[in-house]
């Protein structure tokens, strides 16, 4: 809570401890010590479709341009165990695994603050360590218990080792450097599968264990279901936490010494609202000898939040949500959360999580419920809690209006008050159960992968005649432009039923009359710009060359808003058949940045992604604004971005790769933003297509 008021309380004989959590798994006490301060989060992150990639492109560019070194997982010194197999190009044979974290007895970097701990995983891919997600920050936390899941894909016939990085983000901090690490570990996704629980200890960069600081990671199969729930809670007539004896006081002010029954009224001294206090300062029960001032709530209340528990099969408990409360830091999109203040009849955020997440498909499976008062230096005090099981939670809201409520009781008060009936009561307003739909429903429904490329024809890229130029056509190795075409390009056209592409240029001198254009087709024929598959693309590619002239400036927004035209024409079907996904190839900063803004606003409203793959060496920072990685993407009117429809790429980070790494970092998002593009527009996809066998005809008689 905000500090207000001067209050004067007894002086404590001892410091009182600042108790997190357990370990992951732990059931909460009676009147449990709270898991530190804490930031709302989504604890159901199984709900991506694209598996682990969707973030390592972004992360690894950062990491690569700073000049971060690599090194390889501790125990790959055994040849055997050095081998990382080749990724394969398709996930459906892939069981998706949820991981929970916590740590026990992190290290503090000074001695008047405890961590904000983050976890950061990595995967080793492709021979590159690559940032697959992230949890939550928590702040003022030595033994945190995260609630955000990290979810990855499991293969049986990959090894896929991994690193979990513990920093603190106190100071903002958004990576584990020199001096917010806190410490890591390694293991392979395989180890923790089997084991299903893994504590290992966290090692600082020397090698040497950070203290008696543990990492314990519980590893949970998703199962095939689809559903998620939607609920809304809200609480009614909740204890004033503020001011009771176990809420614990803030930092001392000063010292005020009083004489037993001291008129309140004398000059000087506390106001006759001091009578009220649970130590009154005016009457015989007041305490002997000095007291500490402190700055408390005398007149605000609490600050209520709620945790949702579900019991595992060994009786511990597992946190599943936290509603919103007064903490910031990654809470997926690293926002600050909103908070619920001074309120002891709040009406929590509603929030939407998978029907694993929540209960393990097991409707029947007991949830906990957990009220506390949230105070920001991590010392929450605990309201009250009550029980309940999904099936109970549907059947008490099966009808139109109907709505859910239960006593929420804190033992302590229940077992020593005789006339104690609860402390609140929680209410849940809604309780719906919706069917969310995968990738492969759309595409096995109908849904087809409208590829378009469009090439950067500016004359920063470079004389084509000069070797050095990055349009040169070597007949010794590929350029990058072609490089980044085929690996890209080679798996799109497999979701395309007529693997026909529309290619264009922009940026360069066109005949007849050698004009300026930036969207005309490298076939030249502006009326059918497609080309027959991605080898026809690349033929047509070779032949535009010589016949144009480079030129400039680099304006993306028309070949942007030119392949929104047909998406725009797909949304008035209100049907999932056609996705539009842009593919664009440039060599540098972008020289019509607002209009570009504004053309991918508008385009995130569409069933339309956009790929932009940096050729060369140039300053990519537009790019980086134009993915979204600094917050969501605004055009000059200050108009946000329905939803994160680009991804960028520096083609340099994977030139010494395997084209398959680039393919797989380009198009990570893709099955995500198909399915949230569809999903927010209410669209199901189609009925699943029949198979049909190819027959050969009979040899003529």
């Amino acid at each position: 809570m905000a500090p207000s008021q001067a209050v004067a309380l007894p002086l404590p004989s001892s410091p009182s401890q600042s108790i997190c959590a357990g370990g992951a798994g732990a059931a909460p006490p009676p009147t449990p010590p709270h898991p530190g301060p804490i930031n709302s989060s989504r604890a159901g992150a199984g709900a991506g479709a694209s598996g682990w990639s969707s973030k390592g492109v972004r992360a690894r560019a950062r990491e690569l341009e700073r000049g971060a070194p690599d090194r390889e997982p501790s125990d790959m010194s055994d040849p055997e165990m050095g081998w990382v197999p080749e990724p394969p190009t398709m996930t459906l044979g892939a069981s998706r695994v949820e991981l929970r974290v916590s740590c026990h007895g992190l290290l503090d970097r000074d001695t008047l603050t405890k961590p904000h701990p983050c976890v950061l995983l990595k995967l080793y891919s492709d021979e590159q360590w690559v940032e697959v997600e992230r949890t939550e920050v928590l702040r003022s936390c030595s033994n945190p218990v995260f609630s955000r899941v990290l979810a990855l894909e499991y293969f049986f016939e990959e090894k896929q080792p991994l690193q979990f990085h513990v920093f603190d983000a106190e100071d903002g901090a958004t990576s584990p450097r020199n001096d917010t690490f806190l410490g890591s570990t390694e293991c392979t996704l395989g180890q923790i599968v089997s084991q299903t629980k893994v504590t290992k200890p966290l090692l600082l960069k020397n090698g040497k264990t950070a203290g008696k600081s543990t990492i314990t990671i519980v590893a949970e199969e998703v199962s095939g279901t689809n559903d998620y729930v939607q609920l809304t809670f809200r609480a009614h007539k909740l204890d004033n936490k503020v001011g009771t004896p176990e809420s614990r006081p803030p930092t001392p002010l000063f010292i005020l010494g009083l004489p037993p029954k001291t008129d309140p009224k004398s000059p000087g001294l506390l106001p006759s609202h001091c009578e009220s206090l649970p130590y009154p300062l005016c009457n015989s029960h007041q305490p002997q000898g000095p007291f500490l001032l402190y700055l408390q709530d005398l007149f605000s209340k609490s600050d209520p939040f709620m945790e949702i528990y579900k019991t595992n099969g060994d009786q511990s408990d597992q946190l599943v949500w936290r509603t919103e409360v007064g903490a910031w830091g990654y809470g997926g999109e690293g926002r600050e959360s909103k908070v619920v203040k001074n309120n002891l009849n709040p009406s929590w955020e509603p929030f939407r999580l998978s029907l694993h997440s929540l209960c393990s498909c097991d409707v029947h499976r007991p949830l906990k419920f957990l009220v506390y008062d949230y105070d920001s230096s991590g010392k929450h005090d605990f309201i009250g809690e009550f029980t309940s099981t999904f099936q109970e939670m549907q059947e008490g809201t099966a009808n139109p209006g109907q709505e859910m409520q239960w006593d929420c009781i804190n033992p302590k008060y229940r077992d020593k008050k005789k006339n104690y009936k609860s402390s609140g009561t929680v209410v849940l307003a809604q309780c719906a159960v919706e069917k969310v739909h995968t990738f492969l429903d759309y595409i096995m429904g109908g849904c087809q992968i409208s590829f378009t490329v469009a090439i950067d024809f500016t004359a920063s890229n470079g004389d084509p005649r000069s070797s050095q130029s990055l349009h040169c056509l070597s007949p010794r190795q590929p350029n990058h432009y072609l490089q980044a075409l085929r690996a890209v390009g080679g798996i799109c056209q497999d979701y395309d039923s007529d693997k026909r592409f529309p290619a264009f240029g922009f940026g360069a001198r066109i005949p007849p009359n050698f004009e300026v254009s930036h969207d005309f087709a490298i076939n030249f024929d502006p009326e059918n710009p497609e080309c027959e598959e991605i080898s026809g693309v690349i033929a047509s590619y070779r032949r535009c060359l010589p016949q144009i002239q480079l030129y400039g400036p680099t304006n993306v927004a028309p070949i942007i808003n030119r392949v929104a035209e047909p998406a725009q024409r797909e949304q008035s079907t209100g049907q999932a058949t056609k996705y539009s996904v842009l593919l664009v190839l440039t060599d540098g900063v972008v020289s019509d940045m607002a209009e570009t803004r504004a053309a991918i606003v508008r385009a995130s409203r569409l069933p339309m992604s956009i790929i932009i793959v940096g050729v060369g060496n140039a300053d990519f920072s537009d790019m980086r604004l134009l993915d979204g990685d600094d917050g969501p993407l605004r055009c000059p009117r200050g108009v946000p971005a329905a939803r994160d429809i680009v991804q960028f790429v520096p083609f340099r980070d994977f030139k010494d790769a395997a084209p398959s790494a680039l393919a797989k970092c380009v198009l990570a998002e893709v099955p995500r933003q198909v399915v949230e593009y569809y999903a927010s527009q209410g669209i199901s996809p189609g009925a699943p297509r029949p198979c049909t066998l190819a027959t050969t005809p009979s040899p003529s008689p």
